[in-house]
């Protein structure tokens, strides 16, 4: 059975082939010609068709300049890329010595006059002594009492009605504090509410006139200026240097 299949299907292919090649066009067996006799009748004066040969020095010679490139070996091409890359400018480094602001004080006249004194020797134009005032200060005052004895019987009754108070100091002695304020109106305040506790014998004092002061700025120090500041030391009275605000 296979043996008639095969046999079929090699007949089957040798009449194909001989009907396509033409051999049995005298049995009236073959494909249909492909001919269009109209494109033949649209030509005009087909005879006067010459074939030209072309020149190829004129033709190359006639071909625009900067046309043509020379190809880039992959040699070329990855030596390119390999090549390092044209160097950056270094960004600008920072300056080493910074410099700040710092200020102290305020400082009376003769702590003024001691500072000009020892920053003398600083450079010129390092440092400067601004006109700052100091303000006045008012106190809640009681006293000033005759003896030991009479202050602190009058610190237990203060104690008793529980107000505030300290020593007043200096030549208020011997005498209480019961609170300081930078205006007269402040104290009076605080005196009037302290006689809602019962406090009678208290009363509003000046502790300390408005009188000129003096802030020390050093508007840039840097390293070196920096060293030089300990010949400040003595005359900054305790105060020390502190940024500038």
């Amino acid at each position: 059975m296979l043996r008639l299949a095969v046999i079929v299907l090699l007949l089957a292919n040798a009449g194909y082939y001989a009907w396509s090649q033409g051999l049995l066009r005298q049995l009236g067996y073959a494909p249909q010609e492909q001919s269009e006799p109209q494109r033949m009748n649209q030509q005009i004066r087909p005879e006067t068709l010459q074939i030209l040969k072309v020149n190829p020095s004129k033709t190359s010679s006639a071909a625009p300049p900067g046309s043509t490139s020379t190809p880039t070996s992959p040699s070329q091409a990855t030596a390119a890329n390999d090549s390092p890359a044209p160097p950056t400018t270094p960004a600008a480094s920072a300056p080493a010595d910074s410099a700040e602001c710092l200020q102290a004080g305020v400082f009376d006249d003769r702590q003024a006059e001691a500072l000009r004194t020892a920053a003398a020797g600083l450079p010129a134009g390092s440092w400067m002594l601004e006109p700052t005032p100091i303000p006045g200060r008012w106190m809640v005052y009681m006293g000033r009492f005759d003896d030991i004895e009479t202050l602190d019987r009058k610190r237990a009754e203060l104690r008793a009605r529980k107000v505030d108070h300290d020593r007043a100091g200096g030549t208020l002695e011997l005498g209480l504090s019961l609170g300081r304020f930078a205006s007269k109106e402040a104290a009076e305040r605080e005196l009037t509410n302290l006689g809602t506790k019962g406090v009678r014998t208290a009363r509003v004092i000046q502790e300390r006139a408005e009188a000129p002061g003096f802030t020390l700025r050093l508007p840039a120090v840097n390293d070196a200026l920096r060293a030089q500041l300990d010949v400040l030391r003595t005359a900054m009275a305790g105060k020390t240097l502190r940024a500038c605000g």
